[in-house]
């Protein structure tokens, strides 16, 4: 038997979890993530009996499970575990000295969903995983079941549901079972919103495969009561790596890594992970995915003609003839129709979020407007941005270092100066392309009389990036990477806030890696340049963190909101 010892760390929203850890007798790492419900003890036996004495094991009990604190509140998402677990692997790479290069992840349904999206959407660097029975989709026996749910959630607001599941349902395990039912810490009740946002990310992932190109194992149990299997499988498809395994085990309910004869997959999990860490770590590349890849044949059919014939051409037809007709009452499309969707003007006024219109009508169309999900997810962005600064600012005073703040393209700069008002940044460089924007940023400056600068500059200007004076220890890039398609014009960028930004001194720059309403936007809105449609070029978290890392930073931290859309990270300047 390992020795176990107890430990706990801190979230960057102070909830503390609890969390295991077995040491081993080398330099590497595997995190264990448990089930829905419930807790790091029950993945305890895994560390002797998969046979790996030289990897360290950790295992958590996640947010508002076991002996974590937390609650699943009407604050907490999926995205919450996945920011969690970025949050614990960081803690374990600062603690234990371990890169995440050296780090595994093993984890059991819901867990598996967790890893499966801290993949998507943080890109994390590690050596691989191994995901069993994946809870894409539970079953729901109840007909209606989750469209009842969404909707009693919609009206009421969030409740709880308690698991249908029985401990004979989960292995033939007797000893096991029969824990399980007398186990003081399995929690049945699951947030609804939490359950539902299970089934979105789970799509979201799949869907999105594609992007996740850490070399993925799949253990999937032949007879599983509790999740369907074709979802496991689609994923798996879609993966974007082509250092994957997919394993079925005839007979197995869902408990795949504690089931009667569980020595099966874990001997298989051991094999493959051995089979990663006998090699160097090397890291797939994705710097010119703006060439070929799954990102760049979407953006090139969103910028062909569309088919004449389809429903989904006329369906796009007509939602431009209502905008440029009774749309106009909004004063948010008025607005988007005259600058750009994607102009200084309109997101500044999506930030106010302050519906308006001619008419009552117009001002509940508007209402209607500013909530899309892609609105939504950009005021989610502005607070993230805003943290984002006032971590990195923290950083800086800890170690007696001033804070210098650059915006290379604020357009009219709300979200930095709502930002630095808080921070109280030692000298504030704002910078744009548009005159307009430098304009109107310049009279919100003089309305919040603050001490900030705001001048006219192009933000993939090499030269003049470099020359900026004092040399930022903060550099904001909000918004601005996802409207260009060309990864050599981030890459021009990037290279001079490289040789601008102080030594250690931070990048704050934001990435698109998903969103839904891609094609929407791509047929219906318009550009600020030349009035030309808006198209978007995705780019992965995994292939815009390349592009930073290869400038010479370090990601230090992450945030993305519940939706999946917009992502905001800090990075450390590191080879100055």
């Amino acid at each position: 038997m390992r020795q176990t010892i107890e430990k706990s760390f801190q979230t960057k929203d102070g909830v503390t979890l609890f969390y295991r850890y077995w040491p081993g007798t080398g330099s590497n790492a595997i995190v264990l993530l448990h089930r829905g419900h419930e807790h790091s003890g029950r993945m305890a036996h895994v560390p002797d009996e998969i046979d790996l004495p030289e990897f360290s094991f950790f295992a958590w009990d996640a947010r508002a499970h076991g002996r974590s604190e937390g609650v699943q509140d009407g604050n907490v998402t999926m995205a919450t575990f996945s920011a969690d677990l970025d949050q614990f692997v960081r803690h374990i790479e600062a603690s234990y000295e371990i890169p995440t290069t050296n780090i595994a992840i093993v984890a059991q349904s819901v867990g598996a969903v967790i890893a499966a999206a801290w993949a998507h959407d943080y890109a994390p660097q590690i050596r691989c995983q191994v995901l069993a029975s994946p809870a894409f989709k539970v079953k729901l026996f109840v007909p209606l079941a989750k469209p009842s749910l969404a909707l009693w959630h919609r009206v009421y607001g969030d409740f709880f549901v308690n698991s249908y599941v029985q401990p004979g349902m989960l292995t033939h395990d007797e000893m096991r079972a029969e824990s399980y039912k007398t186990d003081p810490l399995i929690k049945r009740p699951i947030s609804a919103r939490v359950l539902l946002g299970l089934y979105k990310t789970a799509d979201r992932v799949i869907d999105d495969a594609a992007a996740i190109t850490v070399p993925t194992q799949l253990l999937v149990s032949g007879s599983d009561w509790v999740v369907h299997e074709a979802p496991q499988f689609r994923f798996y498809e879609r993966l974007g790596t082509t250092n994957k395994e997919y394993l079925s085990f005839p007979g197995f309910y869902h408990d795949t890594l504690g089931e009667r004869d569980r020595a099966k997959p874990l001997a298989q999990a051991r094999k493959f992970i051995l089979a990663q860490f006998d090699r160097p770590y090397e890291a797939v590349s994705s710097r010119h995915a703006d060439k070929r890849g799954f990102t760049k044949d979407e953006f090139d059919a969103m910028s062909a003609p569309a088919c004449k014939l389809s429903p989904r051409t006329w369906m796009y037809a007509n939602q431009r003839l209502s905008m440029k007709s009774g749309g106009r009452l909004s004063e948010g499309i008025r607005l988007g129709l005259a600058t750009g969707f994607d102009s200084g003007a309109t997101l500044d006024y999506v930030y106010r979020n302050k519906p308006s219109g001619i008419t009552p009508i117009g001002k509940l169309v508007d209402k209607g407007y500013l909530e899309a999900i892609g609105w939504r997810g950009i005021r989610i962005r502005k607070q993230h941005v805003e943290a984002s600064i006032a971590e990195a600012a923290a950083a800086l005073r800890r170690e007696g270092r001033k804070v210098k703040i650059v915006d290379i393209a604020a357009g009219h700069g709300r979200y930095v100066l709502d930002a630095v008002a808080n921070v109280k940044a030692d000298h504030v460089f704002l910078r744009d392309y548009d005159a307009s924007n430098v304009a109107a940023g310049r009279g919100l400056i003089a309305e919040k009389e603050l001490n900030a600068n705001f001048e006219q500059g192009d933000a993939f200007d090499r030269a003049s990036l470099a020359a900026i004076d004092p040399k930022p220890t903060i550099a904001i890039v909000s918004g601005l990477y996802e409207l260009f398609p060309d990864n050599a014009w981030l890459e021009t960028s990037l290279a001079g806030l490289a040789e601008a930004i102080e030594p250690r001194g931070f990048i704050i720059y934001t990435g698109q890696p998903w969103h839904p309403q891609l094609e929407m936007i791509a047929r219906t809105l318009t550009s600020h340049r030349d009035g030309k449609p808006w198209i978007m070029r995705r780019r992965t978290q995994g292939e815009l963190d390349e592009l930073v890392r290869n400038a010479g930073f370090r990601k230090v931290a992450q945030r993305i909101d519940e939706f999946g859309i917009f992502t905001v990270s800090i990075a450390e300047r590191v080879n100055a």
